[in-house]
């Protein structure tokens, strides 16, 4: 027996500014597998001070379809809000899972950790090689006296910053 959960790729959407949750809430109504991260901020007006979720990736958000059906992306293409897939030509590009895990991971927990990574350089690429986020690739830096590893999400033009446990990462040599 097949299972077509296994084959359901990942695809990152292009939505209409500030329309984000509608989208997602939309998405969802027609029974579509979708993943909209958010983030608590604290914002300031003149007279308060509120929590408030936003996207982590303003005008993004991600679908979970099999890669070859028309019909579903036909579907979300017409959800109102939805601009486009982000795509290269016409072939919409699937996120691969282990990206999505990192998003996952980095607002579940996006406490920032400092660590001793003396055996590292900054730019460096680093590979992490155990744990949630095993075999993504990032850049090693320093910001704010704090190590982290950036991890690039490509097909939106982001970046992560995320805390990675020294002993879960190793110098990223291709090939290896």
């Amino acid at each position: 027996m097949i299972n077509r959960n296994e084959d359901k790729k990942w695809f990152a959407i292009y939505v209409r500014s500030r329309f984000e949750k509608k989208v997602f809430q939309s998405l969802d109504d027609i029974g579509i597998e979708s993943f909209l991260p958010l983030i608590s901020r604290i914002k300031q007006w003149s007279d308060r001070k509120k929590k408030v979720e936003e996207p982590l990736f303003r005008s993004y958000l991600f679908v979970r379809i099999l890669p070859k059906d028309e019909t579903t992306k036909h579907k979300i293409e017409h959800v109102s809000g939805v601009v486009k897939f982000v795509s290269i030509g016409e072939t919409p590009v699937p996120v691969p899972d282990n990206q999505i895990a990192a998003i996952k991971t980095y607002i579940a927990d996006n406490t920032l950790h400092e660590v001793n990574c003396e055996d590292y350089k900054e730019g460096e690429l680093v590979l992490i090689k155990s744990g949630n986020m095993k075999d993504l690739i990032g850049r090693f830096v320093n910001m704010n006296g704090k190590h982290r590893v950036i991890i690039n999400i490509e097909s939106v033009g982001q970046s992560l910053p995320i805390d990675v446990p020294l002993s879960n990462i190793e110098v990223y040599r291709k090939g290896t």
